[in-house]
């Protein structure tokens, strides 16, 4: 039971290595010894994945226990309330990654296809002998990138994590039913469709409600219930990634991604980026190259 207290904590990726705001990936042996803040029911800022190779104790996600036992694999979404118990010589991995950092290469609205990512989805699979072999090498790969520290980590660490990704959503796609798309569903994907075609221009909820012909309190409603955040949440997070992009992957100034995303000024862009981000565009581009 982990201890109460008049709010439940919240911790970034950076809680596991202050060096890392989007990424860490860990061994489970001896991990509640590292991180003792895992044992108490807290929410994270990012999304976890813990391959469970063969462990005892549990896990708990919003009052439901997983039990840990032979092979599977757990997925916590952010903002949960999620403790760890698990035995000091447990076998498996930890991989912990933010939105931004899958988006700054695949395109943002993939995690959301992706159906164990969804709301209600389950929160863990079992793995068969073939797919936990294929998942050990998969994450040795992984381990070795980590330690090596050659160039271009990042990407490479990016590249594995879909193919574990998709490896997951094949395997969720077995055991989940069919699922019927109703038409909340395709309100979300049509705002999402409207978004990408138009986050530069239109910044603001209620341009997006006015195209979906709803008010936009229900649209930050369907996007609170199917995405966890309010439509101007996922508006300024578009514009996040698109923004981080650009710093990542071109020579344009700070001044020039501000005027390409649409913003009246450069001083504006980077208050909004810092607010969004909690760093200034320029640190953010040195500190990612």
């Amino acid at each position: 039971m982990g201890i109460k207290t008049a709010d439940i904590a919240v911790y970034p990726v950076s809680v596991f290595n202050s060096g890392n705001k989007s990424f860490w990936f860990g061994s489970l042996e001896r991990i509640l010894e590292h991180h003792p803040f895992l044992e108490h029911p807290h929410k994270q800022l990012f999304y976890m994945l813990l391959f469970v190779e063969k462990a005892n104790g549990s896990v708990i996600i919003d009052n439901a226990t997983i039990r840990l036992d032979e092979a599977k694999v757990i997925c916590i979404k952010p903002n949960s309330v999620f403790s760890l118990d698990i035995n000091r010589t447990a076998r498996g991995f930890a991989i912990c990654f933010t939105e931004s950092f899958f988006s700054l290469r695949y395109n943002n609205n993939v995690l959301y296809q992706f159906s164990f990512l969804k709301k209600n989805a389950e929160s863990y699979v079992r793995l068969t002998l073939k797919q936990t072999e294929r998942w050990n090498n998969i994450l040795q790969l992984m381990q070795e990138e980590t330690s090596a520290e050659q160039k271009g980590v990042e990407k490479v660490l990016r590249s594995y994590l879909n193919i574990l990704l998709y490896d997951l959503d094949r395997k969720f796609h077995k055991h989940a039913a069919a699922e019927k798309v109703n038409s909340k569903d395709e309100k979300i994907i049509l705002f999402e469709k409207l978004l990408e075609e138009n986050y530069t221009a239109q910044k603001t909820p209620s341009f997006y409600a006015k195209r979906l012909h709803i008010t936009t309190n229900y649209l930050n409603k369907l996007c609170h219930d199917y995405r966890g955040v309010t439509g101007g949440e996922l508006i300024r997070k578009r514009i996040t990634i698109e923004a981080q992009r650009l710093l990542h992957y071109t020579s344009l100034s700070v001044a020039e991604v501000a005027y390409k995303l649409g913003f009246e000024s450069p001083s504006y862009f980077i208050t909004f980026f810092k607010k969004n981000t909690g760093t200034t565009p320029e640190y953010f581009r040195k500190s990612n190259h």
